[in-house]
Formats: structure tokens, C-alpha cells, sequence
């Protein structure tokens, strides 16, 4: 019997969208509330982690985590998009040797100024970045400070550049390989992108869409995902906690579970000094 919350590791197949993803099991389980975190692009694959029900509240914790990629840069070619999907712009020869390869890519380690993809859904006045770029028309991009925690070259072979890197949230991988390009001195373009970590989320235990279709999936509990403590609920905190009331509480955990009988009644995040509820169940 399917459960009305919880959480499943998708891993996702380029072609799909992630909305694509979430609409294919929302259909498929008729569950109405239903949400991912961390948008994948088409060309991508690999962890996208959905929430359901009662745990789409937990969206925004899980979106927060640090990622993992392994990308391809293809050399010699530039396009509109910044993937390969895109328009071919420019072709170019090169003239590259690994050694310089690795200096660049260590180059980028720490804060990372990136300006947006034009092909992009950030908003600018109102509109997405994507809808000025299929009309052709100039906007300025807006730039963000993000962490790379660590990149490495993993192979060069002809003309594609294989590398791995853990970012903050919000990095467009798109960005950082044209930056990489424009630092080697060459024009190249994103090949592909797998997403094999999100937080403690890996690829080796995610499921495709078509193992899921076959009922080969697991679906985790908020224990599973989050480093939680779970106390009883005392009687003195009973009513605010069943209203959400927010709470200061000498806790130490950043997010805790009240419990009554066994079951769980709330969890609460600790922001600052203070307990607020995340979720009533």
C-alpha cells in the first residue's frame, strides 16, 4: 500500500524534464502534493530527489544540500544553450595538454563569481531568462557568488574533458564549464551531466523511472534523510506543540521529532535560539 508521505531517490534519464518526473509518479501514485529538489536539466541525469505529501515541507532543506556532478566538456564547439543541445555558434580548433587542464580546474576551488546562463528560469523584471533568450533579445545577466568544496579532472580523451566536482546549491554546471573553457583559452560546450550525489543522496541508491514501473523502489522516511533526535512530547509543551507555536528550548539538535505513544506528532528546525515547527503530522 502506497504511504500519503515520504521520500524517493529518482535517478532521472536524460530526455525528461524534472517537472516531467515529478507529473509520471504524481500521475502514477494520485498523489496531488508532490515536489523536487533541485532542478535537473533535460540533458542531465542522475539524482533528483522528490518529496510527497506532508514531506513537500521538506523541500527546501533537502534543495540546500551540496551537490555532486560528473560533467563532459566538449571541445572545439560553443552554442547558445551552453550544452550541447544548443545552436552551434562558433567551431574552433585546440591545443591542450592535461597538465594545463588540471591547473585551471583546481583554479576554480573556493568562491566562485558565476554570471547565469541566458537559457536559464532565474527571473529578470519579472520574466525568465529563458523566454528573453528564444526571443533574441539582450538582457543583462545576473551574477552570484557560489562555493566549488572540489573539482578533478577524471580523463582527457580527444576532444572531451571529463572532470568531477562538488558544488554549493544553486551552481550552474553550464556556467562553470564556459568559464573553464574561457580561463584554457579554448571554446567548448557542455556534453553531459550526472548528478551522482545530492547531500548523503547517491546514484547507487536511487531508481529509475522504469524500475519504479516495476515496483523496484524504496520509499524513505524522514529518519532516513534527516539527522534527527526524537523526544516524547511532554505535557507541558503538548497544546503549543499540536498549534505549531514556536518554541525556545535548550536543544542542541537542528531538527528534532515530538512524539506521543510512539508516534510522531511534529518536527521543529532550529533556527537561531528558536524551535519552529516544520511539520504537523
Amino acid at each position: 500500500m502506497m504511504t500519503n508521505k515520504g521520500i524517493i531517490v529518482v535517478n532521472k534519464e536524460p530526455g525528461y524534464t524534472s517537472r516531467d518526473v515529478v507529473n509520471i509518479l504524481s500521475k502514477k501514485w494520485h498523489i496531488k502534493k508532490m515536489g523536487h529538489t533541485g532542478t535537473l536539466d533535460p540533458i542531465a541525469s542522475g539524482v533528483l530527489v522528490i518529496c510527497f505529501g506532508k514531506y513537500t515541507k521538506l523541500v527546501e532543506a533537502l534543495t540546500s544540500q551540496d551537490k555532486t556532478y560528473i560533467a563532459e566538456i566538449k571541445l572545439g564547439i560553443k552554442t547558445d544553450t551552453l550544452d550541447i543541445t544548443g545552436n552551434v555558434l562558433e567551431k574552433r580548433d585546440f591545443n591542450l595538454k592535461k597538465e594545463t587542464i588540471e591547473n585551471v580546474l583546481n583554479s576554480f576551488k573556493g568562491l566562485y563569481h558565476m554570471e547565469v546562463p541566458a537559457f536559464s528560469a532565474i527571473k529578470v523584471n519579472g520574466h525568465k531568462l529563458y523566454e528573453y533568450a528564444r526571443k533574441g533579445e539582450k538582457v543583462e545577466l545576473p551574477r552570484k557568488d557560489v562555493n566549488i568544496y572540489d573539482i578533478k579532472l577524471l580523463d582527457f580523451q580527444d576532444d572531451i574533458i571529463k572532470f568531477k566536482v562538488k558544488v554549493e546549491k544553486g551552481t550552474y554546471i553550464r556556467s562553470l564549464i564556459r568559464d573553464i573553457c574561457a580561463k584554457l583559452q579554448v571554446i567548448g560546450t557542455m556534453n553531459s551531466l550526472v548528478r551522482v550525489r545530492q547531500g548523503n543522496f547517491k546514484i547507487e541508491d536511487a531508481y529509475t523511472l522504469e524500475a519504479i514501473e516495476k515496483g523496484n523502489y524504496k520509499i524513505l522516511d524522514i529518519r532516513d534523510v534527516l539527522n534527527v533526535r526524537e523526544y516524547e512530547l511532554p505535557d507541558d509543551l503538548r497544546k503549543k506543540v499540536i498549534n505549531g507555536n514556536e518554541l525556545k528550548l535548550n536543544y542542541k539538535e537542528p531538527f528534532i521529532i515530538f512524539k506521543t505513544n510512539g508516534e510522531a506528532r511534529a518536527l521543529y528546525h532550529k533556527v537561531q535560539d528558536i524551535y519552529k515547527c516544520y511539520i504537523l503530522f
